[in-house]
Formats: structure tokens, C-alpha cells, sequence
């Protein structure tokens, strides 16, 4: 280890180069590579944790780079967990940087959690974080949760004893899940992109007080953070008694027998510039599901022709690329189309749908010779 590259956080009052060893020996495990998930994972590496794995399946979108600061312009498309190992052995050669492509589930969760000593929940939907925070209980895994929302974020510590012994978990908050739809998450509800880097940074800094044995974590405490009015409260968690958690593996994959986590659940609508992104992907289909009459009448080489009137004769078909992206007029059928294809397909594709259609994003698709 070089001492010299954090030599500025050495040379600080009661951190020295007994912390710096603690942060080069110690295993954190970073679940989503979004919002959240860069800036935790710049500060960490930064800071020289000397082993980090990053759990992600999905990969970058154009209105993604508002927020997860890792990633540019050139990326749209990329899977996250390479475009941000590649980005971070560039900041800090010294360290190892495991990607896991995948999506977490019960059946995979519980092995990757095994391998670290600190676990950081950078995700944005309910099913993931209760999903965790059952593995940690049941590992006993320090837990760091983090999740934002417009101009808020939250913060806290789990399954760590306190000075009373006392040790919570999610659930103690929340104790059951909330159903889908009923809170919105922030494709839904928006967030300013400064937040989600203001609470992945404190997150960070709680790994990294843990680690080395600085300052206070945020044990059984949750911080609520509100940016318009920089104002900050603190609440103090204590342990529930109205839910079950595992405490065999056989009891967790039961618990868990509802989380279908394996990949998005649904089509993803993207704009024209995520399309010619995908476009450039090597195994992508671009299908037109507009009559045969309609117009403009788009390239044939580019665009295969599947009119809705048609497309359940087409589902019998085999489509071999990873990347299906459907359009229409409107942007109506595509979805129809998107969500026929999501139920034969199930989370083997990736599937999208243009919003807004062609009438939107019409100057992309006109030429001199289908402009009629």
C-alpha cells in the first residue's frame, strides 16, 4: 500500500496508519451501481478500501447521467458494473474491484453476502431493500441503508449492537412491504441529482467510520435529510415486535418465496437518443409495429415490419437478439407490443419501447426519401 495517495486522511488526529491498514483489509459489498451507488463507491475507493464488490444487472441510460456521476454519454447502453469497475481501477489501481452482473435474488443473495464484511443497500425499490436487510439479519452483516427520493434521502445503520446491546433492522421501521405502486420510486416521483450524491457520500462515511473505529456510526439511527432547507433530524429505532425474520436459510428462501428479483419486471420506455444508443448494441432488433400503410416509411434494413394485426402470428417466432425495441406512431401499440413480448419472454430480454413514437421524435426518422 502506498501511503502516499492517503496521506491527507493518515496525517488527521485519531485516524493514522492503523485505520489506513483497517480500510485496505476490509470487504465491502456495494447492491446497485445508480444514484446512490457512485458516488459510494468513488469515496470508498478513493479512500483505499482494499476490497469491493459491485452487484448491478442493468445497464446506462441517457436519463441516468443526471445522478450516477460515474458514468458519460459514450456509456449509454454499457453495462454499469463494467463501465464503473473500469472507472474506478482508474482512480485506484491499488485495490480489487469484483463486478457481479447480476440481478440480487433469494437464491444468489445470501452467497455474495458471505464473501464481505460490510453490506451497502444503494437501491431504489422495496422488494431489494427487504430482500437484504433478511440476508444481513440472517449473516448478522452490518447493514447500511440509504434511499432518496426528490429532495430527500435517509440514512441508518443495521444489525450492529449499540451501547445497550441492542441491534434493529429494517423491518423495524417497516415492517411489512408496501404493495406495488403504493409508493412511488424516483422514476416516478423524480430526484434532484445532488441528493442521492449527498447520501451516497454520508453512506460512505459510515462504511469508512466503521471500518476504522472513528466517530459515531448512525447505529440504530435513522437521519432524514431534506435538501431544500439543509435541514437534518435524527430518529432513534428500536426493535419491533409485530414481524418474523429468518433464522435458518430454509426459513429465508420461504420468507422470500414472493421476491421475484430476477430483472426488471417490466418493457423500459426510452427517447430517439437512447434508441440510436441501443441501435449501436450488437444484438439488438428494432421492430415497427405500424400498419403497412403508414408513414413515414422507415428503412427496412434498419427496421423490421410487424404490424400489430400481425404480431400474435409473429410471437410464435424466435427472436435471438438480446435487445428488443418496438415503435409505433404514438408510442400506444409499441407498449402493447412490449408487454406481449415481456410475457413470452420474461426477463431473458431486454425489451423497450419508444415513448412518444414517431410523431414525437419525428426529425430522427425523416429523409428525403420517406418524408410523404
Amino acid at each position: 500500500m502506498k501511503t502516499e495517495r492517503y496521506d491527507r486522511q493518515i496525517i488527521l488526529h485519531g485516524f493514522g496508519e492503523e485505520a489506513q491498514f483497517r480500510l485496505s483489509a476490509a470487504r465491502v459489498l456495494v447492491i446497485g451501481a445508480g444514484g446512490l451507488g457512485c458516488p459510494i463507491l468513488q469515496y470508498l475507493v478513493a479512500a483505499g478500501t482494499g476490497h469491493i464488490g459491485i452487484v448491478d444487472d442493468d445497464t446506462i441510460a441517457l436519463s441516468n447521467l443526471q445522478r450516477q456521476i460515474l458514468f458519460s454519454t459514450a456509456d449509454v447502453g454499457k453495462l454499469k458494473t463494467i463501465v464503473a469497475v473500469q472507472r474506478l481501477q482508474e482512480m485506484n489501481p491499488e485495490i480489487e474491484i469484483k463486478p457481479f452482473n447480476l440481478r440480487i435474488q433469494k437464491n444468489n443473495i445470501l452467497d455474495l453476502l458471505k464473501a464481505y464484511d460490510i453490506i451497502i443497500d444503494g437501491t431504489d425499490n422495496f422488494d431489494s431493500r427487504y430482500l437484504i436487510n433478511d440476508a444481513c439479519t440472517l449473516l448478522k452483516k452490518p447493514l447500511i441503508f440509504a434511499a432518496v427520493s426528490g429532495y430527500e434521502g435517509q440514512l441508518a445503520i443495521f444489525n450492529v449492537k449499540d451501547h445497550q446491546g441492542k441491534a434493529t433492522n429494517y423491518r423495524d421501521i417497516f415492517p411489512v412491504s408496501p404493495q406495488a405502486g403504493e409508493i412511488p420510486n424516483c422514476a416516478e416521483n423524480g430526484v434532484l441529482g445532488v441528493v442521492p450524491g449527498i447520501i451516497g457520500a454520508m453512506a460512505a462515511a459510515e462504511a469508512i467510520k466503521m471500518i476504522t473505529g472513528i466517530g459515531k456510526p448512525l447505529i440504530n439511527i435513522l437521519l432524514h435529510y431534506n435538501l431544500l432547507n439543509q435541514e437534518q433530524y435524527q430518529m432513534h429505532i428500536t426493535p419491533a415486535t409485530d414481524y418474523t425474520l429468518p433464522t435458518t436459510e430454509d426459513d429465508f428462501l420461504k420468507m422470500n418465496n414472493h421476491h421475484d428479483l430476477e430483472s426488471p419486471s417490466t418493457y423500459i420506455e426510452v427517447d430517439a437518443i437512447q434508441m440510436h444508443a441501443l441501435q449501436q448494441l450488437p444484438s439488438t432488433l428494432l421492430i415497427d409495429v405500424r400498419e403497412r400503410h403508414e408513414v413515414p416509411v422507415l428503412d427496412p434494413v434498419t427496421y423490421i415490419k410487424v404490424p400489430m394485426s400481425e404480431f400474435d402470428t409473429f410471437l410464435n417466432t424466435d427472436i435471438q437478439e438480446e435487445n428488443i425495441l418496438l415503435l409505433c406512431q404514438h408510442g400506444i401499440r409499441s407498449v402493447a407490443a412490449a408487454e406481449a413480448l415481456q410475457e413470452k419472454y420474461g426477463h431473458s430480454k431486454k425489451i423497450y419501447s419508444l415513448k412518444g413514437g414517431i410523431v414525437k421524435w419525428r426529425d430522427h426518422f425523416l429523409t428525403p426519401s420517406n418524408e410523404r
